[in-house]
């Protein structure tokens, strides 16, 4: 068995950033090594997990809070976990980060008019329309991090740049073996 330790890699951004592509590409990357990951992603754990929660800011916070728990349980057992949540909040992160081991917020960062044409649902027409309350980056605030631990600039780099950058950092710091004589995302 590879030798890994557990890690919450955080992942926050407005709607259409990039975060769940490139979460999938860091998976299938660590997966393909032999590394325990889960990804928990915002979409999914809203149809199972969390399916009778809203968008209010207090559904929002016990949304997180229910994720939070699972993470915290994945990481501490030595199991990587990538979690892709919009988690517009500093004060929730921060909570997370406190709760889980090995907490690394990771700010994907787009500008939101990069991520309203990349709105393939048509939810942010929908909130600007006024059919979609509490929507972050329209009727409700987006709080960027105030110091991640990586950024990465999804309009200024392919979905593989960002993921190759932070399997690095993942490298770098220790969390994941050095992947030798292979050829790395990106």
């Amino acid at each position: 068995m590879i030798e890994q330790k557990g890690f919450t890699l955080w992942m926050t951004g407005l709607s259409g950033a990039g975060k769940t592509t490139i979460a999938r590409i860091i998976e299938d990357e660590l997966k393909a090594r032999g590394l325990r990951i889960e990804r928990l992603d915002g979409d999914v754990v809203r149809q199972s997990l969390t399916r009778d929660l809203g968008f209010t800011k207090e559904d929002r916070d016990k949304n997180i809070e229910r994720v939070t728990f699972v993470a915290k349980l994945l990481s501490r057992n030595d199991v990587g976990v990538i979690a892709c949540f919009i988690s517009p909040y500093q004060s929730v992160r921060d909570m997370v980060r406190a709760e889980t081991t090995n907490f690394i917020e990771v700010f994907v960062d787009a500008p939101l008019d990069t991520c309203i044409e990349r709105d393939v649902k048509g939810m942010y027409a929908k909130a600007m329309a006024g059919e979609i309350a509490n929507f972050t980056g329209i009727s409700d605030p987006y709080e960027p991090p105030d110091n991640p631990e990586i950024t990465v600039h999804t309009d200024q780099e392919t979905p593989e740049e960002s993921a190759a950058s932070i399997i690095r950092y993942l490298e770098e710091q220790g969390f994941i073996p050095v992947e030798v004589g292979t050829a790395a995302v990106g």
